[in-house]
């Protein structure tokens, strides 16, 4: 099965608790953050949130956000954000708000940068670190 093909119909038990948690989420969430939301839904170790989150991670319906070390439902998933080759973030520094978009013009423009250096690039991800219109 492919990951645009990939619906949250055909996500195990534990995928789609967890899938359900990040997207009704307002922020984003730890792997025990996850966990401890769960434990009424009979998780009771890490090592179940991590299985679930990796497989969602490879069916492209959840990012991982590394310089916060956290989680988020993707916001296209129905896109296929796969097919996307650059996915970015915005992050508020003080509320922690947090905004996914892809933006062509600075895709095609790490394409041409990446190629001009004989770099194959995988996954491509950008995170900007700062204040959300709403906290400044």
């Amino acid at each position: 099965m492919t990951t645009q093909h990939m619906t949250t119909q055909q996500l195990t038990r534990n995928q789609g608790l967890v899938f359900d948690v990040l997207s009704h989420s307002g922020s984003p969430l730890s792997a025990y953050s996850i966990l401890d939301k769960l434990r009424d839904s009979g998780f009771r170790a890490p090592l179940q949130v991590y299985r679930a989150l990796d497989k969602l991670l490879e069916f492209g319906l959840v990012h991982r956000l590394e310089s916060i070390n956290a989680f988020v439902a993707c916001a296209h998933p129905e896109d296929g954000c796969h097919a996307h080759g650059l996915t970015a973030f915005t992050i508020c520094e003080t509320c922690g708000k947090v905004d996914e978009f892809h933006d062509h013009v600075i895709e095609d423009r790490l394409k041409g940068f990446a190629k001009d250096r004989n770099f194959k690039t995988g996954k491509t991800t950008i995170e900007i670190r700062g204040t959300c219109a709403g906290c400044a």
